[in-house]
C-alpha cells in the first residue's frame, strides 16, 4: 500500500503530491451537489458527494425547493443527511443542543458569550475540536445554513492535506516536529474557578486508522502553547504566514439558506458579520461534529 504520509517513502509522497495538486484550481461551484430529498438522498447524489469528498476532503450541498417541500430549519433532515454519509457518532460538546447538533448564532448567555463562534466576530483558522481528548477527536463535520447574516459571515476552507503538502515541501522536518505528541497544548478551560476542561496536549498531524491524515490546529495566538522546539515554532510561524496570503488552495463560500458543508474536518475560518434587525436577518447555522470520517463508499 502506498504510504504518502510516511517521511521514509518520498516516491509515494511525490506521486500522491502531484495527483493532489492536479485537482486545483477549483471553485466552490465545482464542489456543490443539489439534493432533492435530504431524508432519502439518491444514489447519484450520494455518489457525487462521496466522490468530491474523496478528492477534496469536503463537499457542498444545496437542499432544493421542490415537491418534497424541504423545511430548511428541520434538524431531523440534517441528522438524516449525515447518517447517510456515514456520520453518526456526534460529539456532545459544551454548547451543543439536546440532540447534539449545535446552533451557531449570536448568544447573550454570559457563560457562552466569550466563545467566539457564538459572537459576530471574526473566527481565525482552525480545525474543529482541537481541544478535544485523543479519544474524542473530530473526524467529520457538517455545517448547515438555516439563515445567513445580513452581511458578512463568509467561510474560507482549506483541505488539511494541502497544508501538509505546503509544510512538507518547505521543510520535511516541520512534519516530523508537528507529529510530536506534545507539539501543541491547549490550556485548561476554567470558568469561575471551575475546570470545565483539562489542558490537552497532542500532535498537530497524526494518522487516523493508520492511513488518513488528521489535523488538530488553531491559529489563535492566545490560549495556545507551542512546544519549545525550534522546528515546531518555525512550522507554526509558517502556518500563520500562510493565512495572510491569497493561496490558490483556499475555497471561499458564502452559505445561503438550505446550503451546507460536509467535510473530514478541514481547516476553516469565518469573517465577521452583522445581523439584521428582523429574525430573518439573524445568522443561524447547525453544526454537527462527529467522531466518524465521511464514508468512502
Amino acid at each position: 500500500m502506498m504510504m504518502p504520509f510516511s517521511l521514509s517513502e518520498p516516491d509515494a509522497y511525490q506521486q500522491w503530491h502531484d495527483n493532489k495538486l492536479s485537482l486545483y484550481p477549483v471553485t466552490v461551484d465545482d464542489l456543490f451537489v443539489n439534493i432533492e430529498d435530504p431524508a432519502h438522498i439518491s444514489e447519484t447524489e450520494r455518489s457525487a458527494l462521496l466522490s468530491i469528498v474523496g478528492q477534496y476532503n469536503m463537499a457542498f450541498y444545496r437542499f432544493k425547493r421542490g415537491a418534497s417541500q424541504v423545511n430548511f430549519n428541520d434538524k431531523h433532515l440534517v441528522h438524516a443527511l449525515g447518517q447517510q454519509l456515514g456520520l453518526s457518532r456526534l460529539d456532545n460538546n459544551l454548547c451543543a443542543d439536546a440532540d447534539k447538533l449545535t446552533s451557531i448564532e449570536v448568544r447573550d448567555n454570559k457563560h457562552q458569550h466569550t466563545y467566539i463562534p457564538y459572537t459576530n466576530r471574526r473566527l481565525s483558522w482552525h480545525t474543529d475540536g482541537y481541544y478535544n481528548t485523543p479519544e474524542t477527536q473530530i473526524r467529520g463535520v457538517l455545517l448547515h445554513c438555516v439563515r445567513p447574516a445580513e452581511t458578512g459571515g463568509e467561510n474560507m476552507l482549506m483541505d488539511i492535506e494541502l497544508a501538509y503538502i505546503l509544510l512538507r515541501d518547505k521543510n520535511p522536518d516541520y512534519i516530523h516536529a508537528l507529529m510530536q505528541p506534545d507539539a501543541m497544548t491547549i490550556p485548561a478551560n476554567i470558568l469561575n474557578g471551575e475546570v470545565i476542561r483539562e489542558a490537552q496536549s497532542g500532535p498537530v498531524f497524526s494518522l487516523s486508522g493508520g492511513r488518513h491524515l488528521h489535523m488538530r490546529y488553531s491559529a489563535r495566538k492566545r490560549n495556545i502553547v507551542w512546544k519549545d522546539d525550534q522546528r515546531v515554532q518555525e512550522a507554526a510561524a509558517f502556518l500563520q504566514k500562510l493565512w495572510t496570503q491569497d493561496s490558490p488552495y483556499i475555497i471561499r463560500c458564502q452559505l445561503k439558506t438550505g446550503e451546507g458543508i460536509i467535510c473530514n474536518n478541514v481547516l476553516h475560518n469565518r469573517t465577521a458579520f452583522r445581523d439584521g434587525s428582523s429574525e430573518e436577518g439573524k445568522r443561524l447555522l447547525y453544526r454537527g461534529r462527529y467522531y466518524d470520517r465521511i464514508s468512502e463508499t
